[in-house]
């Protein structure tokens, strides 16, 4: 059985920064690739960024620059550095195994506010 289980989240001031992380297990995590997608309140789905299997990224042009993602396969975890937090990041962040966020975690909620 797949299980993603995110962490990391929390309230942080405008230009702040966060890392979540993203433990996975129930399939062989170093040859997955691996995305973040979010929710803010009120809207949809959208996807953040994907890292391959070989560490290839990419990044939705609203966090490119800011956001780094990163996995640890001797862990079996995913990473999502986030920087100069603005307020409109605030939403639930999920781990997934699809860019259009199926198969994901339960999520973890970044509220960006001073």
């Amino acid at each position: 059985e797949v299980q993603l289980v995110e962490s990391g989240g929390g309230l942080v001031q405008p230009g702040g920064s966060l890392t979540l992380s993203c433990v996975a297990s129930g399939f062989t995590f170093s040859s997955t690739p691996m995305t973040w997608v979010r929710q803010a309140p009120g809207k949809g789905l959208e996807w953040v960024s994907t890292i391959t299997s070989r560490s290839w990224t990419a990044y939705a042009d609203s966090v490119r620059g800011r956001f780094t993602v990163s996995r640890d396969n001797a862990k079996n975890t995913l990473y999502l550095q986030l920087n100069s937090l603005k307020p409109e990041v605030t939403a639930m962040d999920y781990c997934a195994l699809k860019q259009d966020g199926a198969s994901r975690g339960r999520g973890t909620q970044v509220t960006v506010s001073s």
